[in-house]
């Protein structure tokens, strides 16, 4: 491991206080020792050094550290300085040196308007990856990412060609990145845009959240699917917009059911999030009738169109979209890597241009040398690869847990048609999956409870959502029959 050292300028001095400077210095050390500012292990800054950077004699910073060493805070080793000592060694004082910290909770509370932390969201286990049987969605196997083919990408990016496109401050978008998603990605779905009418972004929720931002600078009636995604419908509410939620059906929202005076829907018709339905071109033409005729402007979040290995995916909303009243929303990450945060929004140019300011206001743009590294992956073959490898390992896994699923008493509630990378299912009436996510964490099986996607007060506890992109073929039947056991073996609860 590398040696960590502490830079001097972390330290600094009260010229106006009374207290002698050695005294300030020792009492700078034990601040950032018992605020763990300094790692038990790390090494000191020279007394040279620190007494160049506080402006004080040598010798005060070495008496300093020799009372820290005698109080057992430091440690000294021959010809190597001081260092932080070991966190058992180091004392508990009685009172605290230095500036006190104040929480001043009441404080934040009044000022802060809402408090976010507290919201119901997917909650996946910090330690999800050392789980044998870890169902989670949206998370890469690293067993089927093409590692050196993006390392060459990150080389090729971070040359010297594209230093001033990775360097630069403009908020801007990669011209190559733009270029493949019009000529490529788009037209994969239905699409045809110009560049204006193309923004990147950081993951398709930063492209809704730019949606959602500008849409409530007025009031706005705006409505979501039940369930969906939990992250929808908070910001909506966060940005100030009534809400309304409509439920989902075997053929994803109902147009019929969007109450009158909406502004506003978002939606997920390839693909609803968590359920799997696709929405028929009949119900799609429908939704976009009512959009003009009652003047409503429709957010779709097109995600996983790409893992479609049972049949070619319906074209995405926005295809058939002939009054531009549909912002698209894309995203690499579900195929790339989550962590990639790279995705796009589609719209008409006066809002796509409203978007790139109110983005840069915001983060000023994605960050240039991951845009040249994804252009150059794609542009490469390199994501084509890719999709079709996720393509061939999906198939297997969704086929083994199907026929898992077969020798238990869950349900598939809903599912891809074309494929996907994850399943909607239901557990015996009664059953609470939060419960039962609880109990099956102790046995290493990782699920995610349906309740977090749902909205009211009333909200089905027997749904989990199954996800199988991270989680070896191998491991898949035992880790369904873990699951059927102990929902066989879990108390039921009556209505």
């Amino acid at each position: 491991m590398a040696k960590i050292r502490i830079t001097a300028d972390v330290f600094f001095l009260d010229r106006s206080s009374k207290r002698p400077l050695q005294t300030q210095i020792r009492e700078a050390v034990i601040a950032s020792i018992l605020s763990k500012q300094a790692l038990p292990g790390a090494a000191m800054p020279s007394s040279r050094k620190l007494a160049e950077h506080l402006g004080v004699a040598r010798m005060t910073v070495t008496l300093a550290y020799e009372e820290l060493v005698d109080q057992g805070f430091l440690i000294s080793k021959s010809r190597s300085g001081y260092w932080v000592a070991d966190s058992g060694a180091v004392p508990r004082l009685p009172t605290q040196t230095g500036m006190t910290s104040v929480e001043n909770s009441t404080l934040w509370q009044n000022v802060l308007s809402e408090n976010l932390s507290a919201r119901q969201k997917i909650i996946k286990p910090r330690d999800w990856k050392s789980m044998p049987y870890s169902f989670v969605f949206g998370e890469m196997d690293s067993a089927i990412f093409r590692h050196s083919a993006w390392r060459e990408c990150v080389r090729q990016a971070m040359g010297t060609r594209d230093f001033d496109l990775m360097a630069g401050n403009e908020a801007t978008d990669d011209p190559m990145l733009v270029e493949y998603i019009l000529s490529r990605m788009l037209p994969r779905r239905g699409i045809t845009a110009n560049r204006k009418q193309v923004l990147i972004t950081v993951g398709a929720q930063n492209a809704i959240w730019l949606a959602i931002e500008l849409l409530t600078r007025v009031p706005l009636k705006a409505v979501c699917e039940n369930p969906c995604y939990p992250d929808t419908p908070q910001a909506l509410r966060w940005c100030g917009a009534d809400v309304a939620t409509v439920n989902v059906d075997d053929h994803g929202l109902p147009p019929d059911a969007i109450p009158d005076g909406t502004q506003a829907v978002f939606v997920t018709p390839s693909h609803h999030a968590p359920t799997g339905a696709t929405m028929p071109r009949a119900r799609r033409e429908k939704l976009l009738e009512q959009a003009q005729t009652r003047d409503f402007v429709i957010v779709e979040d097109d995600y996983e169109f790409e893992m479609s290995f049972i049949e070619p995916p319906s074209p995405a909303l926005k295809a058939i979209d002939k009054d531009q009243r549909v912002l698209y929303a894309g995203s690499f990450s579900k195929a790339l890597f989550p962590g990639l945060r790279l995705g796009y929004l589609v719209g008409p140019e006066p809002v796509i241009a409203e978007a790139r300011e109110l983005r840069a206001m915001m983060l000023r743009h994605p960050p240039g040398h991951l845009q040249r590294t994804a252009a150059y992956f794609l542009a490469q073959g390199h994501y084509d690869l890719l999709i079709r490898d996720l393509r061939r390992e999906f198939a297997k896994r969704r086929t083994a847990v199907l026929e898992a699923l077969d020798k238990t008493p869950l349900e598939m509630a809903g599912a891809a048609r074309f494929g996907g990378s994850c399943l909607w299912v239901k557990a015996p009436d009664g059953t609470n999956t939060e419960e039962l996510a609880a109990e099956l964490l102790k046995v290493g099986v990782v699920i995610e409870p349906g309740s977090p996607f749902f909205t009211g007060h009333d909200k089905p506890k027997e749904f989990f959502r199954l996800g199988y992109s991270s989680i070896p073929l191998e491991n898949i039947p035992e880790g369904i029959r873990l699951i059927g056991e102990m929902v066989s073996a879990a108390p039921k609860r009556t209505a």
